[in-house]
């Protein structure tokens, strides 16, 4: 059961999950090898330049700024292809724009039969027709 569950989970925790030494690229392309789905270079270009990447897709990660960094670690939820998320703070370091971004990935995942449990300090938003929301408080 091991195999099947870890098959079909994508977990994105609140540190980004970059390699500094690689780019983007080699960083989405070996995180997916780890987990057993291997992405074509053109197919990793395609989904970083979708998370606002064009252009900084081949440099070493340590030259990203850290929203991008988390750009590029998020590419993931792209190319992943499983049924459950796990998200930690996921909108951390993010931009408006790459913020509507995540929340369209996470409606449209929903949508077509997915599941995502985030965890977040901030407001997702994300329409509540399909939604279940504990809140946590002190």
């Amino acid at each position: 059961m091991g195999e099947e569950y870890v098959a079909q989970v994508t977990y994105l925790g609140h540190r980004h999950g970059i390699k500094d030494e690689l780019s983007a690229v080699e960083n989405l392309r070996i995180s997916n090898a780890l987990n057993g789905r291997e992405i074509s270079k053109q197919r990793a270009v395609e989904a970083l330049d979708q998370m606002g990447l064009a252009g900084r897709e081949s440099l070493p990660a340590r030259m990203l700024s850290e929203g991008q960094r988390r750009r590029a670690g998020l590419a993931r939820l792209l190319v992943c292809d499983t049924k459950l998320w796990l998200l930690d703070e996921v909108l951390t370091s993010l931009d408006k724009r790459a913020v509507s971004l995540v929340r369209s990935l996470i409606e449209n995942h929903v949508a077509g039969g997915g599941s995502a449990i985030v965890a977040t300090h901030q407001e997702l938003e994300v329409p509540t027709g399909r939604t279940k929301r504990l809140e946590l408080t002190t």
